[in-house]
């Protein structure tokens, strides 16, 4: 089969990763992301879509200066050309999927803290899942 099929507000929830790649598709991403209390991705602006979905706790999104709190199933649309930041403002980590359209990272990528993640610099290199 073709694609990609599973529980993931499961894995979601379980994944303790800062950043996981589950699955890359020619046009779009799927990414799991876990949050430590005060952690956040970083602010950033990408030339791509990305749709953020909370499974688990609390925090908030600021997209071009404007702060947002966010909960479980929260979502969050950022259009291209958007300064972003998800930020855990709770006490429990914050779970989060995120769609990247068109993909961002290396296909299967696994960085288990922010510092992992800020120390590589390769983005995607055109391979996918399949």
């Amino acid at each position: 089969m073709k694609g990609y099929v599973q529980d993931i507000e499961s894995i979601a929830t379980v994944n303790k990763n800062f950043r996981r790649v589950l699955y890359t598709a020619r046009s779009c991403q799927l990414v799991v992301m876990s949050l430590e209390p005060r952690e956040d991705i970083g602010a950033e602006v990408h030339t791509l879509d990305q749709f953020f979905r909370v499974e688990a706790g609390r925090g908030e999104a600021e997209l071009d200066g404007v702060r947002t709190p966010i909960r479980a199933g929260f979502a969050v649309i950022v259009p291209a050309g958007a300064r972003h930041n998800i930020i855990n403002t709770g006490t429990e980590p914050l779970k989060l999927y995120t769609l990247y359209a068109p993909p961002n990272h290396r296909d299967g990528v696994v960085h288990p803290t922010r510092a992992d993640a800020q120390a590589d610099t390769e983005g995607f290199d055109g391979k996918t899942s399949e």
